[in-house]
């Protein structure tokens, strides 16, 4: 056991010593130097064909077609991807079973109505203010609604910019009439009630099965609200044509970044979007005290429009830009670090 352990750690020790120096930090004020360039005065913001805020529909048969079924599998701990892993030579058996198991408990959810997925959408006036989004009341512009605060990128970067999710909604400086949508979705408020039948029953598989259903068509109604978005409501993509595994793959113009995520990932941002929507109001979802959605099986986050919008991780933030974003946000520092201590590019003691 001792000479296997230190083969072990010798091996952990090369592997460690191969890796590439971490990437230098910049200042926060270098970072928006390098800040995302877009020629903001050969672009029109397209303008959404029903703004505001409206609810939305949709049934299990409609969101099913949506779904992403292969971190379904993951949830059983069956690693391929859909409909490969149908086929896959190992577990190919055990997931046609499962699928025919998950098939067959959407049928009874949809024909019984014993989940009800539900959505709430909204599109905003807004422009970029810094590293800030305002969000207005009207076309005026003149009554801030609501602030979306961003971080930004904040190491050294060669070749690309140092992005922040305010970059790709056209500065107030522009004059630039641009807008920023918000969303919420569930794949309904009765999961916990169907989890829990089920756990009286002694039947943990379809317990495990019912809310791996319900984070499914969380993320499936997040798919098609998005589209829905592109195509209707905000209706920059009218004639978009995509297939799911295309949906999947992002193919799409626009973004749909959530707060906790890479792009934008201090979770107290949620309560924007709680207040802008109205979410718990229009449909029952709620926030805890650390900001995590109810019920589980949930999706909220922001509607970009343009082009040029992309994904991309913030990753480790440094003092002066803890210290900003704190002041914007009217948060002391310690509560900020708080939040974001996982991203936080030096000790805060």
């Amino acid at each position: 056991f001792i000479a296997r352990t230190r083969r072990e750690y010798e091996t952990v020790r090369i592997q460690h010593a191969r890796k590439k120096p971490r990437t230098p930090p910049v200042s926060l004020q270098a970072a928006r130097d390098n800040a995302s360039l877009i020629a903001w005065e050969n672009y029109t913001p397209p303008v959404p064909h029903r703004p505001g805020v409206s609810q939305v529909e949709a049934s299990i048969d409609t969101l099913r077609h949506y779904i992403d079924w292969t971190p379904f599998f993951m949830t059983w701990s069956l690693a391929g991807k859909y409909p490969r892993i149908l086929e896959d030579e190992v577990v190919g058996e055990e997931a046609q079973r499962l699928f025919a198991d998950a098939s067959a408990m959407l049928d009874r959810l949809s024909e019984q109505s014993l989940l009800t997925p539900r959505g709430v959408v909204g599109i905003f006036p807004a422009n970029r203010v810094d590293d800030d989004i305002h969000l207005y009341s009207d076309e005026r512009r003149d009554e801030v609604l609501c602030v979306s605060h961003h971080l930004r990128q904040q190491t050294e970067k060669a070749d690309f910019a140092n992005y922040c999710l305010a970059d790709f909604v056209a500065p107030k400086s522009t004059g630039k009439a641009d807008y920023l949508g918000a969303f919420a979705v569930t794949g309904g408020l009765e999961e916990d009630a169907l989890a829990a039948a089920y756990d009286l029953q002694h039947d943990d598989y379809n317990k495990i099965m019912v809310k791996a259903l319900a984070d499914r068509l969380a993320e499936a109604f997040a798919e098609y609200l998005h589209e829905r978005v592109r195509k209707v409501i905000w209706g920059f993509a009218p004639n978009e044509n995509l297939s799911n595994d295309e949906l999947i793959r992002e193919r799409y113009q626009g973004i749909r970044p959530a707060p906790g995520y890479p792009a934008c990932p201090d979770h107290t941002e949620k309560a924007a979007i709680w207040t802008l929507l109205g979410v718990e109001e229009q449909i029952g979802m709620t926030l805890t005290e650390s900001y995590a959605m109810w019920p589980g099986a949930a999706v909220a986050g922001w509607y970009f429009s343009h082009p040029d919008s992309r994904y991309f991780a913030v990753a480790q933030i440094q003092r002066d830009q803890v210290e900003d974003y704190a002041a914007r946000k009217g948060m002391s520092v310690s509560e900020v670090e708080r939040w974001l201590a996982p991203h936080l590019g030096y000790d805060e003691e």
